[in-house]
């Protein structure tokens, strides 16, 4: 039974009325933590899609792109999207639920966000909205500033990108501070590791931009240090 099918079944099982905010609050647990990131993506990704004014298709599209919909799948996983878009709840529900969901650990929520960022600049721009929304998100899944501002200069072209903001260390850090931080963040942007903490194996695709940035943070603080 694929991921939709089960959202889809779910959503069936509901009473009239009831929002997609309570699907997600079924699948918290551990052992459902992949429908309920899924769920997460789909409602915060479909309300962030709004936040410039517009739903456009390459937002929808880069939808697709972050969560490979087999071809059968395609119906449901349509009607999931449009359910988180019609759904009175705000974004910050949603968010709340998922910070709830995760607590103290913060990889999931970064890779959520990773997500949400791949969709606001499908369109190739970066609206003020979407900065909005973002920020706000990021502040409510208690994300360090520090990373935050990383992950925003990975994907909009004219932020400022500090390679100390992307391994999540102090310029002030000694040189081993920073080799272990930055051994750290590659341990946890493997495959294994992404999927382990209830990542879906679609979205895991997007860890190889992070690691590629991550490696030339590294490279550039060494070349840095050693002159």
């Amino acid at each position: 039974m694929s991921i939709w099918t089960r959202i889809l079944d779910a959503l069936k099982a509901l009473r009239a009325g009831e929002s997609l905010a309570s699907v997600f609050e079924q699948f918290r647990s551990d052992p459902e933590r992949r429908v309920g990131f899924t769920i997460a993506v789909i409602a915060l990704g479909a309300k962030m899609a709004k936040a410039d004014g517009l739903v456009t298709r390459d937002e929808v599209t880069a939808f697709r792109e972050v969560f490979q919909i087999a071809k059968e799948d395609e119906a449901a996983a349509a009607r999931v999207f449009n359910l988180a878009r019609q759904d009175v709840a705000g974004f910050e529900d949603y968010a709340k639920s998922v910070k709830k969901m995760y607590g103290d650990e913060c990889r999931p929520l970064m890779d959520l966000m990773d997500g949400l960022f791949h969709i606001a600049m499908a369109d190739g721009e970066y609206h003020p909205g979407e900065d909005a929304f973002l920020t706000r998100v990021a502040e409510i899944f208690d994300v360090d500033p520090r990373a935050f501002r990383a992950l925003r200069a990975r994907y909009v072209p004219d932020a400022v990108r500090d390679p100390y903001d992307v391994l999540g260390v102090d310029p002030s850090a000694s040189y081993d501070e920073i080799k272990k931080a930055y051994r750290a963040l590659v341990r946890e942007t493997h495959p294994d590791r992404m999927i382990a903490r209830g990542v879906p194996e679609e979205a895991v695709r997007l860890a190889s931009d992070r690691l590629v940035e991550i490696n030339a943070a590294w490279e550039e603080i060494e070349a840095e240090r050693a002159a």
